[in-house]
């Protein structure tokens, strides 16, 4: 169980809804950072198939401080709207709001700093909640400019290894964790590149594989694509994670990506037809 919903991550994949109650999103660029915008986004999302939500009060990237109570302001009345409606995640690297939102009903806390803090897992550690474990090289609302790797997926598969222990340590159940890449968190389009067509190696770690690819930059780049002109490059690098191990995906758009998703799962033999008449 995660949340209120039992998935098979053996034959299923869940769709993460992006709800960002932030004025300076990468993507919605603030429109849902309004309340009754946020809960009129998390309606739309259910409406329109989302499995999961995932609420953000704080960006990945620079930006203006946010103290940990405005976060909890921002996100726990979008938790409580959420909750009924699919199963609730909370972008969030701070171990004080994951213990509130926890409370609130949230049953994954999606930390995309991985365990900079550690006591992130022990906020988690004993409750029903899951825990997101995200590669990212700097810290939170940290610039990162021109990374450098040897090997991108071998040194994020390790690092990935050694959060995963320092979760195990910290007391985080085998069966809470999941596992995220990363994708642009540090990284510029020829790693984002690479690590998708080497996600095989991120999902032999051993653990449900998340893979937050929507409307990025390395689509942009690849495709010569405006923000906003990145659907179709989300839908194939959707498609492409699926089929190497992925399990979640995180998405702007919701109902064409569970259109994508359900024939993915079909093709895959996993989910029969809704109906069948043609040539019946």
């Amino acid at each position: 169980m995660i949340g209120n919903r039992k998935f098979d991550f053996a034959r299923q994949v869940a769709v993460m809804a992006i709800v960002n109650r932030t004025p300076d999103s990468f993507h919605d660029k603030g429109s849902t950072f309004a309340l009754d915008h946020a809960l009129a986004a998390v309606e739309r999302a259910a409406e329109a198939g989302a499995d999961w939500i995932d609420i953000g009060g704080v960006p990945f990237a620079p930006g203006p401080e946010v103290s940990a109570a405005e976060e909890i302001e921002r996100v726990l009345p979008v938790v409580e709207k959420a909750r009924d409606l699919a199963v609730v995640s909370v972008d969030t690297f701070r171990p004080e709001v994951a213990a509130e939102v926890i409370r609130a009903g949230a049953g994954v806390i999606n930390d995309t700093s991985g365990l900079r803090d550690p006591a992130m897992a022990e906020a988690v550690a004993g409750t029903g909640a899951q825990l997101v474990i995200t590669h990212s090289l700097a810290p939170p609302r940290t610039a990162w400019p021109s990374p450098r790797y040897d090997d991108v997926t071998a040194e994020v598969a390790s690092f990935l290894r050694d959060r995963v222990k320092l979760a195990l340590d910290r007391g985080v159940r085998p069966d809470q964790i999941i596992i995220d890449p990363g994708h642009d968190l540090n990284k510029n389009t020829l790693h984002s590149l690479e690590l998708t067509r080497r996600l095989d190696e991120i999902a032999e770690i051993g653990y449900p594989l998340l893979a937050a690819v929507s409307n990025k930059d390395f689509i942009g780049e690849t495709l010569n694509a405006a923000q906003q002109d990145r659907l179709a490059g989300t839908l194939a690098a959707v498609v492409f994670c699926i089929l190497h191990g992925a399990r979640i995906v995180r998405v702007h758009d919701v109902a064409a990506t569970v259109g994508a998703v359900r024939m993915t799962e079909a093709m895959l033999g996993w989910r029969p037809p809704a109906y069948t008449r043609h040539n019946i």
